[in-house]
C-alpha cells in the first residue's frame, strides 16, 4: 500500500480504494492512516486526522469503530456488511440473546444505542446509570458490541462553550449499523453464510497486504 494522506478527500479515497484502513499502526506494515498521512495533519498546527473523522464518516457512510484488536478501523460500505455479518455469525442481537450467546449487560447496553441512537457516549452513560456509583463495564461493552458489529461510531461531537466555540477532543456518537447505514446495510448483511463473508474479507486482505501477512491477517479478522 503506497500512498499519501494530505486532505479529507484523500482519506476519503483511501478508504474506498482499499475497503480497510486502521487508525493506528498495527502489526502489519504500512497498514495504517498513521503511517500514510502527512506528519503535519497528524499531530501539528493544522486541521487534520483527528477533525476529519467525523465528516469522513459522515460523507462516505463507512463504518467505522473499534474492529480489529480492540483498535479503530475505516471500513468501506461495500465491505462493512461482509465484516458485520461473519462477526455477527449471522445473528442480530436479540436472537444472539435469546441463545445464550451474548452477555445481559451488552444486551441492555445495545438497547441503549438502539433506541436512542445517535447518541453520545455521555448521553448513554446517563440512560445507562454507568460511571463511579453506578452500572460498571461501559467501556468493556461499548468495545464488544463494536467488535461485533452491532454498534459503530458514527459521528464525532465538539462540546461547545457559552459563546458557542468548540473545544477539546471530539467525543464519540454511537448508532447502530442498521440505522445509520439504512438499506445499504440491512438488504446485504445477510446475504452469505458467515464463514463465506469472512473468506471475501480475507482474499481481499490479502491481495491488499500480501500472502506474508497471512497469519496476522487472521489474527486480525479472529
Amino acid at each position: 500500500m503506497r500512498f499519501t494522506i494530505r486532505s479529507k478527500s484523500d482519506l476519503e479515497k483511501a478508504i474506498e480504494k482499499y475497503g480497510f484502513l486502521p487508525y493506528f499502526r498495527n502489526p502489519i506494515e504500512s497498514f495504517s492512516l498513521e503511517e500514510h498521512i502527512r506528519p503535519e495533519y497528524w499531530f501539528g498546527e493544522c486541521e487534520g486526522a483527528w477533525e476529519w473523522k467525523g465528516p469522513v464518516i459522515r460523507d462516505t457512510g463507512c463504518g467505522y469503530g473499534k474492529f480489529f484488536d480492540k483498535k479503530a478501523v475505516f471500513v468501506s460500505r461495500e465491505f462493512f456488511p461482509d465484516l458485520a455479518n461473519f462477526r455477527r455469525d449471522g445473528y442480530d442481537l436479540d436472537a444472539r440473546y435469546e441463545d445464550g450467546l451474548a452477555r445481559h449487560s451488552d444486551k441492555v447496553l445495545y438497547d441503549i444505542i438502539s433506541e436512542n441512537c445517535p447518541v453520545i457516549s455521555k448521553q448513554a452513560k446517563v440512560l445507562g446509570n454507568y460511571g463511579k456509583n453506578g452500572v460498571k463495564g461501559f467501556e468493556s461493552g461499548i468495545t464488544r458490541l463494536q467488535e461485533q458489529c452491532y454498534v459503530i461510531i458514527s459521528d464525532f461531537v465538539y462540546m461547545t462553550d457559552k459563546n458557542g466555540r468548540q473545544y477539546g477532543w471530539g467525543v464519540a456518537e454511537y448508532s447502530t449499523p442498521e440505522s445509520f447505514m439504512g438499506s445499504a446495510f440491512t438488504d446485504h448483511v445477510y446475504d452469505r453464510e458467515p464463514a463465506e463473508s469472512r473468506a471475501r474479507i480475507k482474499e481481499h486482505l490479502v491481495k491488499l497486504l500480501g500472502r506474508s501477512n497471512d497469519a496476522l491477517i487472521d489474527k486480525l479478522l479472529g
